[in-house]
């Protein structure tokens, strides 16, 4: 538990912020309700902690203001435990010591902006594969202008299926196996079997990538992330077949979006779609400069580019209603005006407060003395469920094809 203040410490902030959470299960717990586990046979399961000292440590966090309770039923009354700002607030600490582990302690001290396929950072990525993102997870997006989609038809599963009966002691919540009824309400329940991917042309039955030279090499070249040379010719790229059948509509519905300042707006980051696409990048280099020795960071350069295929391909992802979400840890500004200057037709989203990065325990890399997404891309179903991880990400323009036909594969 909590130490006591000595006298000579009451002014120092470090010691007060470690009072409060400077005990070993007060940073798990706080980890874990982060990733969407808020009820307390959740927490139990995952940390593998005796119920007397996980009941003193809740009780320790909500007295300090880090969770708060609130009721998910009635009849018996049970609460879950949620973070307040407060809470979220720590959220950049907890991804700055994962940072620093990941460097110093499970890596060699290199910066660098990918991973070796069988890191514990690529065994981390790839166990989000069967998980939920905890709901809701709103952050800042810009948003330039709707996507381009066909008609959308009924692509919700009808499986018929039973209700199971609900142990007495648990009752099911965002992070459970999705067999409760559509959360958006259709009346549709998932599959009975989910089918889970991981990256392709595997030989060990692993999620890596065979060893190969890293494409993105060429995504170094001044050509490649400031587009002289970077045209549709080039990548050849078909923007006429098929866009008279095209009518537009965004993919996210208005009743999901919270206005914020112009350009933006509080989003999901999994869209009401038959499958989200999240991929998160870096940096680009606009509006503000990238920080020095950017090109030599591997995995860094390369974020333009990847951007602008996700532009020019979203056609093809639109009419099998996927929805593209980009994200990095730009504030929203530099997202919007990156947005605007590139005509990019999907959200951007900003997670500059580290809350997604949290939520997902995604991996980082320090740069221009800010914390930098490592390149990734997950594609999500519509109740949440990571489909399919690719990470490491050696081959943008492949990467892109795999979401797709990953996300295509999903019903």
């Amino acid at each position: 538990m909590a130490r006591e203040l000595r006298s000579q410490d009451a002014d120092c902030s470090i010691a007060q912020a470690a009072a409060v959470m400077g005990d070993w299960w007060s940073l798990l717990i706080v980890r874990e309700v982060t990733r969407g586990h808020r009820r307390f046979d959740d927490l139990l399961g995952e940390l593998g902690i005796s119920r007397k000292v996980l009941t003193e440590r809740l009780k320790h966090l909500v007295e300090h203001g880090v969770l708060t309770r609130e009721p998910y039923q009635s009849g018996p009354v049970r609460y879950e435990y949620v973070l307040t700002d407060a809470g979220w607030a720590l959220a950049p600490m907890l991804i700055t010591m994962q940072d620093w582990a990941d460097r110093w302690l499970l890596g060699d001290g290199t910066l660098t902006g990918v991973a070796a396929p069988q890191s514990p950072e690529a065994a981390r990525v790839h166990a989000l594969l069967g998980t939920h993102i905890p709901a809701p997870l709103r952050l800042p997006a810009a948003i330039n202008r709707p996507p381009l989609t066909t008609p959308q038809t009924n692509t919700t599963d009808q499986t018929d299926s039973t209700d199971q009966a609900e142990s007495a002691n648990r009752t099911d919540s965002a992070n459970h196996p999705p067999t409760t009824t559509d959360p958006n309400g259709t009346g549709a329940r998932t599959p009975a079997t989910i089918h889970l991917t991981g990256t392709t042309n595997r030989t060990d039955g692993a999620n890596h990538l065979p060893p190969t030279t890293d494409p993105i090499s060429t995504a170094n070249s001044p050509s490649a992330t400031t587009g002289p040379d970077d045209t549709d010719e080039t990548r050849g790229i078909d923007r006429t077949g098929g866009a008279g059948d095209m009518v537009v509509r965004p993919l996210v519905a208005i009743s999901q979006t919270t206005s914020t300042s112009e350009g933006t707006a509080s989003l999901d980051v999994v869209a009401d779609a038959r499958a989200t696409v999240l991929f998160a990048y870096p940096s680009t280099g606009m509006p503000a400069p990238l920080p020095p020795g950017w090109n030599q960071v591997p995995g860094a350069a390369g974020c333009t580019l990847e951007n602008r295929i996700f532009r020019d391909r979203s056609p093809e992802f639109a009419a099998h209603d996927i929805a593209i979400h980009g994200v990095s840890t730009q504030r929203p500004d530099e997202q919007t005006a990156f947005a605007a200057a590139e005509d990019i037709p999907f959200p951007l989203f900003s997670d500059m407060d580290l809350r997604l990065a949290a939520a997902l325990r995604l991996p980082t890399f320090r740069a221009g003395q800010a914390l930098r997404l490592k390149r990734l891309i997950l594609v999500v179903d519509r109740f949440r469920v990571i489909r399919h991880v690719i990470f490491p990400v050696l081959d943008i323009p492949a990467a892109i094809s795999e979401a797709l036909t990953a996300a295509e594969a999903i019903n």
